[in-house]
């Protein structure tokens, strides 16, 4: 029998290069009920990314009428470029069952918490070194080697944070860290809050008792 239930808002944050897109790419890929929230960002669009599907790419003006219309859950400025959550979408997402999937900075999640708290659930991915972490922006080969040194110096204050999440993972192996991460996600699913359809399942369990 299914039993009715609300979604649930999964954060995803980490410094840059810990692991958490990755993260994000394989839940999305092995749990056909959650869905990617869509940011909108000011930041011009790199090599292979599609307005609309990675960022909604928009103008800084049109990203400070959503501001003042209140049409974002969060919204943050990083490294110059500005990011936000837009609503309708993720709510509508919530009300059907689905769960929706967010990779944001600490400064995003505790926007979402004030506002929603009671439905998010965040995780903080560590890299297993700061070795290892500057090693894997270098791999990647997308930002040159002064944003490199930008995303380094800025590891430590993002690292500061991760005492204000729910849970913690170590990427240390992406296989095991997606494991968990889905354990997580399984146990805050079966939590008695987030199925509303638990008391009429239980009803008909006791109904001529």
């Amino acid at each position: 029998m299914k039993i009715k239930r609300r979604g649930l808002m999964l954060v995803l944050s980490s410094p840059s290069g810990a692991g958490k897109t990755t993260l994000s790419r394989l839940l999305l890929e092995s749990d056909p009920n959650v869905a990617m929230s869509v940011s909108a960002t000011t930041r011009p669009k790199r090599p292979g990314e599609i307005d609309g599907r990675d960022y909604f790419f928009i103008a800084d003006e049109k990203f400070q009428r959503m501001i003042e219309a209140g049409e974002f859950l969060e919204h943050a400025t990083v490294f110059g470029h500005r990011y936000g959550t837009p609503r309708e979408p993720v709510q509508e997402a919530l009300t059907a069952g689905r769960d929706v999937l967010f990779d944001i900075d600490w400064q995003g999640t505790q926007q979402l918490r004030q506002q929603v708290r009671e439905d998010v659930v965040t995780i903080f991915v560590l890299p297993p070194s700061r070795a290892e972490l500057e090693r894997r922006l270098h791999t990647r080969a997308q930002d040159s080697a002064e944003v490199v040194a930008k995303r380094m110096a800025k590891a430590n204050d993002e690292i500061s944070h991760w005492a204000e999440y729910d849970y913690v993972v170590v990427n240390d192996d992406v296989a095991r860290a997606q494991a968990r991460v889905e354990t997580i996600l399984l146990a805050e699913r079966l939590k008695r809050g987030r199925q509303p359809g638990i008391p009429a399942f239980v009803e008909t369990l006791t109904r001529g008792s």
